[in-house]
C-alpha cells in the first residue's frame, strides 16, 4: 500500500525531485502512472492532453489564446521594457504544462479567473506602469524581468531559490540568473510559489479555485477568501492590515483589468487592507 512507503518527494520532502524522470504526486510519492502524473501532481508532470473549453479541465491554452496574451500583457515588449521579447506565450504555456493543476481546475470561469488572479500578481511584481502610461498603468505588467518590489514574492529569496529548483529540476541555488535568462523557468519558479503552501499559508491557488477554508483564526484575523488573501500570503507582512495601500491597490487594478478581459467575475474582498498577516 502507498501509505505505508515513506514519502518520497515534493514538499514532502523539502522539494525533493523523484529520480530516472518520474512524476511527484500530491501525496509525495514517485511513479509514472497518472494517479503520480495527473491532478495534483507536483513536478516532472506530463501535460495533460487538451480537453478543449468544456469547463473541466484541458490545457490553458483553450481559454487563453496568444491574442489575449499580447493583450493583457500589451507593453511587454515596448522599447522601455527591460523584458523585451522574454516573456514569450510559448515559454509560459510550457511551463504551465508542469503543473497540472494551474489554470486547469474547475469550470472555465474558474479557471480564467486564476489567470488573471496570477498575473495581476506577478505584474504588480514586475510593472513599468505609470499613472499617466499609454493604455494606462495596468498596460504594463512584465516589462521587468526582475521583481521591482523584492519582498516575500518567490524567486528573488534565496530561501525559495532552493525547494523550487528541486520541484522544476533546476539547480537555482547554483545557477540563479536561470530565473533571469530562461523565460520557462522565471514562469515555473512563479507558479511553483503560486501552486505551493508557504508555511502555515495556502497555496494561491486553493484560495483562488475556492478550495481553501479560512479557520476561526483566519477569520477572527480578517482572512477570509478572495483575492485579498493572495496579496497577503505574498506579502501581508508589508502590505496588509495598515488601512489602503497603494501597492495593495497596484494589485487590484491589475486583476481587475485581467478579469475584465477574461470576462469574468472578480470576485469580492478584493484588498487585505483590514487582515492581520499570516
Amino acid at each position: 500500500m502507498i501509505g505505508a512507503r515513506a514519502q518520497q518527494c515534493g514538499r514532502q520532502r523539502n522539494g525533493a525531485v523523484c529520480g530516472n524522470g518520474l512524476c511527484c504526486s500530491q501525496f509525495g510519492y514517485c511513479g509514472n502512472t497518472n494517479d503520480y502524473c495527473g491532478q495534483g501532481c507536483q513536478s516532472q508532470c506530463r501535460p495533460r492532453p487538451s480537453t478543449g473549453g468544456g469547463g473541466a479541465g484541458g490545457d490553458v491554452a483553450s481559454i487563453f489564446p496568444p491574442s489575449l496574451y499580447e493583450q493583457m500583457l500589451k507593453h511587454r515588449n515596448d522599447g522601455a521594457c527591460l523584458s523585451r521579447g522574454f516573456y514569450t506565450y510559448d515559454a509560459f504555456l510550457v511551463a504551465c504544462r508542469s503543473f497540472p493543476g494551474f489554470a486547469t481546475t474547475g469550470d472555465d470561469a474558474t479557471r480564467k479567473k486564476e489567470l488573471a488572479a496570477f498575473f495581476g500578481q506577478t505584474s504588480h511584481e514586475t510593472t513599468g506602469g505609470w499613472p499617466t502610461a499609454p493604455d494606462g498603468a495596468y498596460a504594463w505588467g512584465y516589462c521587468f524581468i526582475n521583481e521591482r518590489n523584492q519582498a516575500d514574492y518567490c524567486t528573488p529569496c534565496n530561501y525559495n531559490y532552493g525547494p523550487a529548483g528541486r520541484a522544476i529540476g533546476a539547480d537555482l541555488i547554483n545557477n540563479p540568473d536561470l530565473v533571469a535568462t530562461d523565460a520557462v523557468i522565471s514562469f515555473k519558479t512563479a507558479i511553483w510559489f503560486w501552486m505551493t503552501p508557504q508555511g502555515n499559508k495556502p497555496s494561491c491557488h486553493d484560495v483562488i479555485i475556492g478550495k481553501w477554508t479560512p479557520s476561526d483564526a483566519d477569520r477572527s484575523a480578517g482572512r477570509v477568501p478572495g483575492y485579498g488573501v493572495i496579496t497577503n500570503i505574498i506579502n501581508g507582512g508589508l502590505e496588509c492590515g495598515r488601512g489602503p495601500d497603494s501597492r495593495v491597490q497596484d494589485r487590484i487594478g491589475f486583476y481587475l483589468r485581467y478579469c475584465d478581459l477574461l470576462q469574468v467575475n472578480p470576485g469580492s474582498n478584493l484588498d487585505c487592507n483590514n487582515q492581520r498577516s499570516f
